[in-house]
């Protein structure tokens, strides 16, 4: 005999509000366990990991100048942060694959296939913007900013405010990148078709040097550099949403659990 103080427990799969919720606690308590296992490894390293990530701006300053740190604490935090943030986007496919486990119950069948290979696209995007940013950007950009300073003025960054504008500019490359993957999304969820999406172009390359100009510092070789990845990832993002079924109203609504 069902004790009827208890919440209704639901057949078939579905699971009530409050399981859901508990499952999702203890997903985030994963997540902030791994980020902190892995910032934990990593603190040892954390004036190396700065040093790797301040060697595009360092190899360019002029002779008999460096880096400095007007803060007290600076000399500290600044690494602390970096350290924080890398072992977060080291911990970046276990954070997706634990959101991919909570969502996946939810998901019809053709979804669920088409999910792993856009969850693993997701995050080598993800890294590949970085790198981009890395190898091809900054030393474009510290190169332009570095040799374009007035006589007498010596170039002599603070590592905090350095960090804010290379994480500011891993964010807008890590996440521009991603676009393939949010086109076929959108596709697949019937939000959008493929015809919307070509016909919409024109917009859209006035639309990637707009935020190119808000996400990059105001100059014009990282606006071009942000701006035309964009607009290529984007038609590439077209051409794969032509392979991938869209969501019909017709889907029956048990499919998600089949």
């Amino acid at each position: 005999m069902s004790n009827p103080d208890l919440p209704p427990v639901k057949s078939g799969g579905d699971m009530p509000l409050v399981a859901h919720l508990t499952e999702l606690r203890s997903r985030l308590l994963r997540i902030v366990l791994i980020w902190l296992v892995i910032f934990a490894g990593l603190f040892y390293f954390a004036n190396d990991i700065y040093a790797f990530i301040s060697e595009p701006l360092r190899a360019l300053l002029p002779e008999g100048t460096s880096m400095i740190a007007t803060d007290v604490a600076s000399p500290f935090l600044t690494p602390f942060k970096l350290t924080l943030i890398s072992a977060l986007f080291i911990a970046m496919p276990f954070v997706l694959h634990q959101v991919w486990g909570f969502i996946a119950p939810g998901l019809y069948k053709h979804e669920k296939r088409l999910a792993v290979p856009l969850l693993a696209s997701s995050i080598l995007l993800f890294y590949g913007g970085m790198a981009f940013a890395y190898f091809v950007v900054f030393p474009l950009v510290f190169g332009f900013f570095t040799s374009a300073a007035p006589d007498g003025v010596a170039v002599m960054t603070d590592i905090n405010s350095y960090l804010d504008f290379v994480l500011t500019l891993f964010m807008a490359f890590g996440l521009s990148f991603e676009i393939p993957v949010a086109t076929v999304l959108l596709v697949l969820v019937g939000i959008v078709d493929v015809q919307s999406l070509s016909k919409a172009r024109p917009y859209v390359v006035v639309g990637c040097f707009t935020v190119g100009m808000v996400l990059t510092p105001p100059d014009v070789i990282s606006q071009t550099l942000l701006a035309l990845p964009m607009w290529l990832l984007y038609e590439v993002g077209i051409v794969f949403s032509r392979l991938v079924r869209p969501r019909t109203p017709e889907e029956p609504q048990d499919s998600p659990q089949a």
